[in-house]
């Protein structure tokens, strides 16, 4: 039997374990304990609960497990490393890794830094937490996996089709990391902007948010062209403008998730760190390789920074 670990038991963590748990040796791993049964509603409202084999990271360590045949960090991008960290000296270098993070951070890092290989995927799975023993999935979506450097075509095959088969829909791809920078130009479009302002994704569509989306995505849409990054559903092909195509994306996910509360969004009302450093981070640090603007993208990290330190400041956990 295929052996799974999943670093990082949030909403996708669990979500996979949960998932994967009937055909596979699954084991969640967190920094803290929680309870092993854990309960999964699904997007038709039917409650599930079956116990999942959990443990914390020194229990991990302190202990001899069955290697894994694949290591899923789904933890937030800025603490993905700092995970995979903590469990390589359980783990053969030579141990396929899954990323899950939004953004292009950790991705192209650990790629680069681990001797084995390194699959990546991009998901549209929603899913969100209810307290310590409960994960919601939220709505259906599709996982695409593969590569960077597009060397492990058949592994990204294998997991597709595991994945598939736990009831997530998967495609192994050959342009995951065109796939990437597409989800980062709109979630640099979306999340910070639904984040500062406390407002759900459909609300972007209204003044004055609706011209601060066109600002990020004129810059976003620059950053792609100089990174060499095609526009969204054929763009320049079909004879439109890069800029328009990136715009139709954003507003056709906006209008897809209008009532969802974003990620980043969601880390705010909880006063946690945001992921801005994974998602405007790549943008900014691209725009000024290039010589390109990024006015838009720089004040909403600062914005986003201050935010941060309202809370984190005085509430430091």
């Amino acid at each position: 039997m295929t052996t799974h670990w999943i670093l990082g038991p949030g909403a996708i963590g669990r979500l996979l374990a949960h998932s994967l748990s009937p055909l596979a040796a699954t084991t969640l791993i967190g920094r803290r304990a929680l309870p092993e049964q854990q309960a999964l509603s699904t997007p038709e409202g039917e409650r599930r609960a079956q116990p999942l084999n959990i443990l914390t990271v020194a229990q991990l360590t302190s202990e001899t497990h069955e290697p894994p045949a694949f290591v899923h960090i789904t933890t937030k991008a800025m603490a993905a490393e700092a995970a995979l960290a903590g469990v390589t000296g359980s783990i053969s270098p030579s141990t396929p890794l899954v990323l899950w993070q939004n953004g292009f951070l950790a991705q192209p890092r650990i790629t680069q830094a681990w001797p084995g290989p390194v699959l990546c995927a991009t998901t549209t799975e929603g899913a969100y937490l209810t307290g310590d023993d409960g994960v919601v999935h939220a709505g259906r979506g599709h996982t695409f996996v593969g590569d960077l450097n597009n060397r492990h075509s058949a592994l990204a095959d294998e997991l597709a089709q595991t994945l598939t088969q736990a009831g997530l829909a998967a495609t192994k791809v050959d342009d995951i990391r065109q796939r990437l920078w597409q989800k980062l130009a709109v979630n640099a479009a979306i999340n910070p902007l639904v984040a500062l302002n406390g407002v759900r994704n459909g609300e972007l569509r209204a003044d004055p948010y609706a011209q601060r989306v066109e600002a990020v995505v004129k810059e976003v849409a620059a950053i792609m062209k100089a990174e060499g990054i095609q526009p969204p559903n054929g763009g320049q092909d079909n004879g439109i403008d890069g800029e328009q195509a990136w715009l139709a994306l954003v507003w056709q996910v906006v209008d897809n998730t209008a009532n969802n509360k974003a990620s980043m969004l969601q880390d705010v009302e909880a006063e946690r760190p945001t992921e801005r450093g994974a998602i405007l981070g790549p943008l900014i640090e691209n725009a000024q390789r290039h010589g390109l603007a990024c006015e838009v993208l720089l004040g909403l990290d600062d914005e986003l920074a201050e935010m941060e330190a309202s809370y984190l400041g005085t509430h430091r956990h």
